[in-house]
C-alpha cells in the first residue's frame, strides 16, 4: 500500500549533510519525493513509496547522519499522488 508522509526536522540538521543522508537513504528504502532546508534551520522532508519501507525511511531521517542531532520531529500522513519519479534536493 502506497503512503505519503511530510516530516520537519529540527535540531542541528544543516551543515552536516543531511539532504545528503535522505537521498541516500530514499534510495536505499525505494522511496520517492523531496527534501530540502528552510530558512529556519529546520530541514523538510516529503516522501512517497511503500508503507513499510516509508516507516524505515522516516525513522532515518529521525535519526540523521553522524553529526547531527535531532531535537524533534513533526510528521505528518498525507495523501499519496504518485507525483515523484525519483528523490531530489530541492531549493
Amino acid at each position: 500500500m502506497q503512503t505519503r508522509i511530510h516530516l520537519k526536522i529540527f535540531g542541528r540538521v544543516q551543515g552536516v549533510c543531511f539532504r545528503y543522508y535522505c537521498v541516500e537513504a530514499a534510495g536505499r528504502h525505494g522511496v520517492k519525493g523531496w527534501v530540502r532546508n528552510n530558512p529556519d534551520g529546520s530541514v523538510e522532508v516529503v516522501a512517497e513509496g511503500e508503507d513499510e519501507d516509508v516507516r524505515n525511511f522516516a525513522a532515518m531521517c529521525r535519526r540523521g547522519p553522524p553529526g547531527a542531532y535531532v531535537r524533534s520531529c513533526v510528521e505528518n500522513s498525507e495523501s499519496p499522488t504518485g507525483e515523484f519519479e525519483s528523490f531530489l534536493i530541492g531549493s
